[in-house]
């Protein structure tokens, strides 16, 4: 029988359950319908070895839940961290990764069947010369080793960069890796590196940060890599339905990718890219995606980009409507009362928040922003913000509108006081 470890091999499985069981920490042992109890159990385990003391329990009478608490404007460094030094490697792994960086330590030059034999003869590991040649790709993709062709033959050499040449060589580095370790995008990158030179993040710390993203940038790089070769990608997506179902599979799609979008409300990331085969845009959470992989090259992508372009200039937040391509889409007029004089900061927030949109002084007091936006159920949720504030709603979809007022109506019923005086 298997024993416990604390390593893994399977990112995307862990990345599951920490995301579903320990993020957003609604659900219970009962509910966990993958596979056997034990899984969880030993997943449960992992999670607690890596986190520490950032792990809360609560009981109800549905079992206990699990989830990660912390503060993250009082911890130097994102717990989350841990999920990516967990990664298992095989016996040949660790004996490959410390002959050849001995072998090439000299700063000498050698090609894949000089250092086989040098591997066979000098240290008595006997590997075949495919092993090796994967092993020195796959440095050389994480610009370990450095691979030049001479003619037809390649010759492999340690990189000459290193970390602590540079931390020594450039003031103020050391302070601007640790900023940037604790920033959403590729703070891991940077926290391995702290790590690996012995330092540590003493000098910042993030009062809103969105911590549990970082389980994201797992996927980042093959997607910006696809993006900078003009290339389709494929993955799976999950949604919360079927994730409740018990469906591994998902829904397979085939994109042609174009922007990260980042909400600056919540942090939470999205993918937006082309669908060949409904033809049409549109945005993938990326905490909703599996395993991307690069497909074949695009033909036509600088036309496609600029079929996105005209499209985000229509698009409020993420997105594309049920529209195909560029299609129609009809203005949306909301009139706001402002004190010009007692209430600047809400014609402020107007003007920065438009975003898309224009905003028009109408009368005293009044000002009238126009949309013409794909989805005008996206602001109608920013709209909202300004209840009390709203003289009328003009244009737009009769449903859009019709769905506002049927809220203002229960809220009203709901907290008007009319007929429960007795509710507080």
């Amino acid at each position: 029988m298997a024993g416990f470890s604390e390593l893994i091999k399977n990112f995307d499985k862990t990345r599951d359950y920490v995301r579903d069981f320990f993020i957003y920490g609604c659900k219970v042992r009962s509910d966990f319908d993958r596979k056997s109890v034990r899984t969880y159990g030993d997943e449960k385990r992992r999670v607690e070895s890596w986190m520490g003391d950032c792990m809360r329990y609560d009981d109800s009478v549905r079992g206990r839940s699990v989830s990660i608490s912390v503060d993250s404007g009082h911890i130097p460094e994102n717990p989350l961290y841990s999920a990516y030094y967990s990664k298992s490697f095989t016996d040949n792994d660790i004996r490959l990764h410390f002959l050849i960086t001995d072998i090439l330590e000299d700063g000498s030059s050698r090609i894949l069947r000089e250092i086989t034999d040098i591997l066979n003869t000098d240290y008595g590991q006997l590997f075949d010369e495919q092993t090796v040649r994967n092993k020195l790709k796959e440095y050389t993709d994480e610009g370990i080793i450095v691979s030049e062709k001479q003619g037809k033959t390649l010759y492999y050499s340690l990189s000459k960069d290193r970390a602590d040449d540079y931390i020594s060589e450039f003031k103020g580095l050391a302070d601007a890796l640790a900023f940037f370790s604790e920033t959403q995008h590729f703070g891991i990158i940077g926290n391995s590196i702290l790590k690996m030179l012995g330092l540590k993040n003493e000098h910042f710390f993030i009062k809103h940060n969105y911590m549990m993203h970082t389980l994201e940038d797992v996927l980042v790089p093959e997607i910006l890599t696809a993006m900078n070769e003009k290339r389709y990608i494929s993955f799976h997506t999950f949604s919360v339905k079927r994730r409740k179902d018990g469906d591994d599979i998902g829904t397979e799609n085939q994109v042609v990718p174009m922007r990260i979008l980042i909400s600056v409300q919540t942090g939470r990331r999205y993918l937006a890219g082309y669908i060949r085969s409904l033809k049409r845009f549109a945005a993938f959470r990326l905490d909703y995606m599996k395993t991307v992989k690069k497909g074949d090259i695009c033909e036509n992508y600088d036309s496609m980009k600029e079929k996105f372009d005209r499209n985000m200039s229509r698009c409020f937040g993420v997105s594309f409507g049920m529209r195909r391509e560029t299609g129609t889409v009809t203005p949306m007029k909301i009139t706001f009362f402002a004190d010009e004089e007692k209430e600047p900061y809400i014609i402020e927030r107007l003007q920065r928040e438009k975003r898309c949109c224009t905003l028009e002084k109408e009368g005293d007091h009044l000002y009238t922003l126009i949309a013409d936006v794909f989805d005008p159920n996206e602001l109608m949720h920013w709209a909202k913000t300004f209840i009390g504030r709203i003289v009328r709603i003009e244009g737009g979809a009769d449903s859009v509108r019709q769905r506002f007022y049927d809220d203002i109506s229960r809220m009203n019923r709901m907290y008007g006081g009319d007929n429960d005086e007795h509710i507080q």
